[in-house]
């Protein structure tokens, strides 16, 4: 009986000592003439109500098709906390629909994924204030093809000495993977020249063929691709 009662105890603490590896990015749209108005009452929310596992990095969204939107960062977390969170306080709730929401345009588009530590160049808390996010959706049947030739990048971007985390969607839509390459140096990496080209460096790893039968395994298993630039808000963001 001692011993159940103990491990009944233990399930808090198992819950918690879980990996925290559980993002959710939220996009918000808002006019240009509200936009002032709309960062202050969000950064305002996000410093009151969002701490620890629920902390929020903001994001300026500067190209591709959401350009001029928000990306909120919520986590990292992990499914037993989210599970566990429980009811957001009525007045959390308040705040957010009386100060917030009046500058909100349009639905919000949220998405949960996991890091992929395995595939990734850098930890997933080793952020950047610049980053390209790209975006891939697989074909049908196709996502350990999309798994296997992201795991085969790594050698690329570690040969460029590239700081890129790897993200798999989940439950938001249609199956894929997200790379956010973390640009330290700012926008000077995208130069040419900076570093040697990704042809180039996959054809280092994987021989003189590489590159071109990449493209092939590509186009057979990637349904859709799109980039985009986004920069790091902190004056909006939480503490």
């Amino acid at each position: 009986m001692r011993k159940v009662l103990f491990m009944l105890l233990l399930i808090p603490v198992l819950g918690m000592s879980q990996t925290k590896n559980v993002l959710n990015s939220t996009r918000y749209f808002c006019k240009a003439s509200n936009a002032a108005a709309f960062e202050k009452a969000l950064g305002e929310h996000a410093k009151k109500y969002h701490t620890g596992d629920w902390k929020w990095r903001v994001w300026s969204i500067e190209s591709g098709p959401d350009a001029g939107g928000y990306m909120v960062s919520e986590g990292p977390s992990n499914w037993t906390a989210i599970d566990g969170r429980g009811d957001i306080s009525a007045e959390h709730i308040a705040d957010w629909n009386k100060n917030v929401t009046p500058y909100i345009e349009g639905r919000a588009i949220s998405t949960y994924s996991s890091f992929e530590a395995d595939m990734s160049t850098v930890q997933l808390t080793d952020y950047a204030d610049k980053i390209l996010i790209t975006h891939m959706t697989a074909l049908p049947g196709k996502i350990l093809a999309v798994k296997a030739l992201i795991t085969q990048l790594k050698k690329v971007w570690e040969l460029g000495k590239e700081s890129v985390a790897v993200y798999s969607v989940f439950a938001s839509g249609e199956p894929g993977y997200t790379t956010v390459t973390r640009l330290r140096a700012g926008y000077k990496e995208l130069e040419d020249g900076f570093r040697k080209p990704m042809n180039e460096r996959y054809n280092e790893a994987f021989g003189a063929a590489g590159f071109e039968t990449y493209l092939k395994d590509y186009a057979a298993a990637v349904k859709e691709r799109w980039s985009e630039l986004l920069i790091y808000m902190p004056k909006i963001s939480s503490n």
